[in-house]
């Protein structure tokens, strides 16, 4: 009998350590046993002991590993099923957690679009904005630059005429100047007694300007009626500005052309306004400058050297215009202008003021020229006897460029 006993008694725990004893062993084993050596045990006393055997010294021969039943199967099955559905429900959480992470990712990105949006519009508006405030105050100084440009071409036009009529007259009144030149040398050749040697020696006497006597504390007012004689005089003085110019007078005369407009602009100040008055410009300051050196020419034929003429503009640009204008319209030099001479020139009413309180202080006659740019006239320029202001056509648009 070759037959096998485990040593564990539990079959269904196997593992490495199981160990199976063969029944020959156990035999021989047994048969070694001396009974003699074995005490008496008494009939009565004996009773179904179980015999138990130790077999912890007994020899193994062979091992063997306890097959596994098929139990064990089941449980691994049911392991691996549980396995399998623990892995199927993580993956179906996995699923989830991707869904919602792809609809955050999702709203994030539709967030960020319509923010990005919003801020593009705003940019966008805020740059059409710049664009159109560009572009308005572009067409402004466009058109600015148009009405000064038209402007510059009227008065090249108007130059280029003045200067035609000028070499014009001066060419004819140079004919006239040698033909009665010519007349009079002969005249005066067929006059000559040539017996008489006393006249090669007398000297001919300067003729001194006639002037009307003025009382140097009066004030003048040309629309008063004592003033007739004045009055006279300046419709004299105005008529021969304007049908006989004289291009070569002399300083402080009007060497100009003197229009018929001129004249009434002229003549309204003197004697509706009493030589205190707002005269309307005449579309340029060149023409401006026009009217008020006859002004100046008047009041220096009427008054001499007590007339000082003050002109009023805020930049040197506009001074300097006066400057040249009133030099190319009265003869005059710049060592005519100066604070001790005929024409001085100031870019604030505060000095001008002062300036003209010393020459009313000093029986002096002053006569203020406020340039049409000066937006606000103050009000102390008004208390002087004579004062001139440029005022814009209300009928057309003025510009202060010109």
């Amino acid at each position: 009998m070759n037959s096998e006993i485990p040593l564990n008694p539990n079959p269904e725990q196997t593992d490495e350590s199981t160990v199976a004893i063969p029944m020959d062993a156990i035999a021989e084993s047994i048969t070694d046993v001396e009974f003699s050596e074995m005490p008496d045990i008494p009939a009565q006393e004996k009773s179904p002991v179980p015999l138990e055997l130790s077999f912890t010294d007994l020899p193994t021969q062979e091992a063997a590993i306890a097959p596994i039943e098929p139990e064990n199967e089941a449980e691994n099955k049911l392991k691996i099923d549980a396995e399998i559905v623990d892995l199927e429900q993580q993956k179906a959480n996995l699923k989830q957690e991707i869904h919602a992470l792809k609809a955050e990712k999702e709203q994030l990105l539709k967030e960020k679009t319509v923010e990005v949006q919003t801020t593009i519009e705003k940019l966008l508006k805020e740059g059409l904005r710049d664009l159109e405030q560009r572009k308005q105050s572009l067409e402004i100084t466009v058109e600015q630059l148009e009405r000064r440009q038209e402007k510059i071409r009227q008065e090249m036009r108007t130059t280029f005429a003045g200067v035609s009529q000028d070499l014009a007259i001066r060419v004819q009144g140079f004919k006239d100047y040698l033909v009665g030149s010519l007349q009079d040398l002969v005249s005066a050749a067929d006059q000559l007694e040539l017996g008489n040697s006393d006249s090669w020696n007398t000297a001919k006497e300067p003729v001194a300007p006639t002037t009307i006597g003025v009382p140097s504390n009066a004030k003048p007012n040309f629309a008063e009626q004592s003033f007739e004689e004045q009055r006279r005089q300046i419709q004299r003085i105005l008529e021969q500005y304007r049908t006989r110019p004289d291009y070569y007078g002399p300083p402080w005369q009007l060497r100009r052309t003197f229009e018929p407009i001129h004249a009434e602009r002229v003549q309204n100040w003197f004697f509706s306004q009493g030589g205190r008055g707002v005269v309307i410009t005449m579309g340029s300051r060149l023409q401006n400058i026009l009217v008020g050196s006859s002004i100046i020419a008047v009041i220096h034929s009427l008054y001499g050297d007590r007339s000082r003429a003050l002109i009023l503009a805020n930049t040197p640009e506009r001074l300097g215009e006066w400057r040249r204008g009133l030099q190319d319209c009265l003869g005059i030099s710049r060592t005519d202008f100066g604070p001790e001479r005929g024409v001085v020139l100031f870019e604030s009413p505060e000095a001008l003021i002062q300036k003209a309180e010393r020459l009313v202080e000093d029986k002096q006659l002053p006569l203020v020229i406020i340039d049409e740019a000066e937006d606000q006239v103050n009000l102390a320029l008004l208390q002087f006897p004579l004062w001139l202001a440029f005022a814009p056509d209300p009928q057309k648009p003025s510009s202060n460029y010109y």
